[in-house]
């Protein structure tokens, strides 16, 4: 049975713990409305960008001039995924999941090549360890992505992919539903692929529709890959909240179990003494 001494020793780790875990669950709540409205701003403009591209494409059909590299498709031999997780642990199975689902996207292409482009340092950790085929590792702009990163990463997805050296590119990651729920989504980024219903209306371009194709694509490209940041910026910060939250309250419950099993030693300590003194002075009489 432990001492009084090592009991209140424990209470004062719990407690420490919960202060660390409170203060980190308060930091990600704070940061988390931030990127919560960066999310709600992009997706509405990278979702009437997608329109546009389809109707621009729908405009060059039959085209020979329009073709474009990044609307390409090959046989899937030689595969790119990017996998999104964060720099810091501390979220629960957030990065768990996304690492799951990388082995699996792995083993279901198993008759490609899958080459790795890691963006944060615990996707990065663990497949340097598992010796996969990394393309490339970025760490630190997990929590703040801008876009200058997102231009980055897609422009040498988009050179390896019209260089031949790619046939198609993934993306996986943590999309933000809400503070309690995250969505693990994996999407193809290269070949570029438009929604199947378009807009019926019949638009005058002033500009040849082929030559605006092609301008634009890459940077819906870019458009993507920084939703995808924003996306997984957002989840990992609620993430963490509802973690550090249930680590907060798991603390708490384990302070009172230790209290309450240390005041139950130090009353059969203080019971043991009385009994002690009664029978000393029960010998003394006799």
């Amino acid at each position: 049975m432990p001492s009084l001494i090592d009991l209140r020793r424990r209470i004062r780790s719990v407690k420490s713990t919960q202060q660390i875990t409170k203060a980190l669950k308060m930091i990600s709540a704070a940061r988390l409305r931030k990127a919560q409205d960066r999310v709600l701003a992009a997706r509405p403009y990278a979702a009437i960008f997608r329109q546009v591209l389809g109707d621009l494409a729908a405009a060059v059909v039959g085209d020979e001039s329009a073709d474009n590299p990044l609307l390409a498709r090959r046989p899937e031999k030689r595969i790119l995924l990017v996998l999104v997780t964060s720099d810091q642990g501390r979220a629960g199975a957030f990065n768990t999941n996304l690492i799951k689902a990388s082995h699996q996207f792995i083993a279901d292409h198993a008759s490609a090549a899958v080459k790795l482009d890691l963006v944060g340092r615990k996707g990065r950790d663990y497949w340097r360890k598992h010796k996969a085929d990394i393309l490339a590792e970025r760490i630190g702009i997990s929590q703040k992505p801008t876009y200058e990163d997102a231009v980055a990463i897609a422009g040498e997805i988009t050179e390896r992919f019209e260089r031949e050296e790619t046939d198609a590119v993934y993306l996986l990651c943590n999309e933000f539903k809400s503070i309690l729920s995250q969505k693990l989504t994996l999407t193809r980024l290269l070949p570029v692929e438009f929604p199947a219903e378009r807009t019926s209306t019949d638009f005058i371009f002033e500009q040849p529709p082929a030559g605006m194709l092609a301008a634009l694509l890459p940077r819906y490209v870019a458009i993507s890959m920084y939703r995808t940041m924003l996306e997984s910026a957002a989840a990992e910060l609620a993430a963490r909240m509802t973690a550090m939250d249930a680590a907060t309250e798991n603390a708490g419950e384990m302070i009172d179990k230790l209290t309450l099993h240390m005041n139950r030693v130090r009353q059969a300590s203080i019971t043991k003494e009385l009994i002690e003194v009664v029978s000393g002075a029960a010998a003394a009489q006799e």
